[in-house]
């Protein structure tokens, strides 16, 4: 299998520089290839209803994370790779859904949970029933929330995934003297294709935070691994210039590198006066990979395709066009979703984003959006999964989801109610934040909420969205 085998060279390469640390241990490039061995013994033996055993691991940042991840590609399972804050109820529907043979987490043990690694425990989820099958390329598979009420498994070849690593290490000058601290979960394409593969293939460290990323708790871990590279939501960087700081707390860092989210241009602008460096934005979506990159102090610069990477915008208007995109790190399909991805891919080989832009002088620049993704913090969150769940609250008549403003101009997830009659509306709430708990993970279950008598419609029943946003105006209850 090609990750394998390149994880391996990479310890061969290397040797004993040291490859990861996190809040759990640091392990050379020796160390680590030897434990992800030792972790391949353990999932060798994992039962599964056909020759390639599917494993889900969902679980914090840690360099046991790490280890087994390693530890499934040389035993020639598939690691599927969840996002650690998920709900229970949404890693059953992924289980149930995808047809995991185990699940690895680092939560608490119950039941029949077995001890893996440090920190991390295994279910075993073994299904007969109904199951997709894998590509035959298939290596690793990540999620994205589509617009289908649920997480859309991605499936990616080994070749794929090399590629979008290699591709981010050319295209942004990575080299063995980096020490890239990375804050964004391992499942989020944002650290998986710019921080896990990517820093092994030049010899880089990876350093591995995980927890409330709070300005003052990245400078301390600054400080400890002398980072060159800061890799965060742009959540982070907005709290951190709300609470300020100063330049010698990232006198190491050579730059700061976000996605998952637009960044706010007086973000990028007041980070960079603040520490006095540059912020490296880039472009990237689930299905296709990182894309563009740019330390450009334009404002609205998302940069320059990277290499591998062919970007066209398309329609009549050529200052906001529809953003197709084709890439080396294509996913090949989604497992769970058949001819989805299929249908938005033409016979030139580009994916159609949803996206809607503009090319100047070569660089991209992002205009909108064509459908209703909603970004929290550099999460997207699916409003057809959310509406759904609290449509089934009970009290609920109906419900609409989608994006507004909070209280400091950030991205929200916002939910417009109509109750049936005789419903509390404050006893809907408290019933709504308990059951959702249960079935969404927290960034997902909406945090502003408003009650109408009747959803504003189209004349062919559709909501009306800008009615609906306007209910979250300043002031408006």
């Amino acid at each position: 299998m090609i990750l394998a085998a390149e994880f391996e060279r990479c310890a061969d390469r290397y040797g004993g520089g040291t490859a990861v640390s996190g809040p759990d241990s640091c392990l050379g490039y020796d160390a680590l290839h030897r434990a992800g061995l030792r972790a391949a013994e353990w999932f060798g033996g994992v039962r599964a209803a056909d020759e390639r055993p599917r494993i889900g691991l969902a679980a914090r940042n840690s360099t046991a994370w790490v280890t087994a991840y390693l530890g499934i590609l040389h035993a020639g399972a598939v690691p599927f790779l969840i996002d650690a804050s998920a709900s229970d109820g949404e890693l059953e529907r992924i289980s149930e859904d995808c047809s995991l043979d185990l699940l690895l987490h680092d939560r608490d043990a119950a039941g029949e949970a077995v001890p893996v690694l440090p920190g991390l425990t295994a279910v075993q989820r073994y299904t007969a029933g109904r199951r997709h099958p894998l590509h035959p390329d298939t290596e690793v598979c990540r999620f994205t929330s589509g617009t289908t009420g649920k997480p859309n498994c991605l499936e990616f070849s080994g070749q794929a995934v090399r590629a979008a690593a290699a591709n981010w290490a050319a295209g942004t000058g990575m080299t063995a003297d980096d020490r890239v601290l990375c804050c964004a979960g391992l499942s989020n394409g944002l650290a998986f294709n710019t921080s896990l593969l990517a820093a092994f293939l030049v010899g880089a460290q990876l350093h591995l935070a995980h927890g409330l990323p709070t300005s003052g708790r990245i400078r301390r871990l600054v400080a400890g691994s002398r980072a060159t590279r800061l890799v965060a939501f742009p959540a982070l960087y907005d709290s951190f210039v709300r609470t300020g700081g100063g330049r010698a707390d990232f006198a190491s860092v050579r730059v700061a590198i976000s996605s998952g989210a637009p960044l706010r241009p007086e973000t990028k602008e007041r980070f960079t006066a603040l520490t006095g460096v540059p912020m490296g934005n880039y472009y990237g979506v689930a299905e296709a990979g990182p894309l563009t990159y740019s330390t450009s102090t334009a404002a609205e610069s998302l940069g320059r395709p990277l290499p591998g990477v062919d970007i066209q915008t398309r329609g009549p208007d050529p200052q906001d066009g529809a953003v197709h995109v084709r890439s080396a790190s294509m996913a090949t399909r989604y497992l769970n979703a058949p001819g989805l991805l299929e249908s938005r891919i033409d016979d030139a080989g580009r994916y159609a984003t949803g996206d809607r832009g503009r090319l100047e002088d070569g660089e991209l620049v992002l205009t909108g959006r064509s459908h209703r993704m909603i970004n929290v913090g550099g999460r997207k969150v699916d409003p057809v999964e959310v509406g759904e769940a609290v449509g089934a609250v009970p009290g609920v008549e109906q419900a609409v989801v989608l994006e507004a403003p909070d209280q400091h101009g950030e991205p929200a997830v916002a939910a417009v109610l109509v109750l049936r009659a005789g419903s509390d509306p404050g006893e809907v709430r408290l019933r709504l934040r308990g059951s959702l708990a249960d079935s969404l993970a927290a960034h997902k279950i909406p945090t502003l909420i408003r009650v109408v008598d009747a959803l504003p419609t189209t004349v062919i029943g559709k909501p009306v969205l800008h009615e609906l946003r306007s209910l979250f105006d300043t002031g408006t209850r």
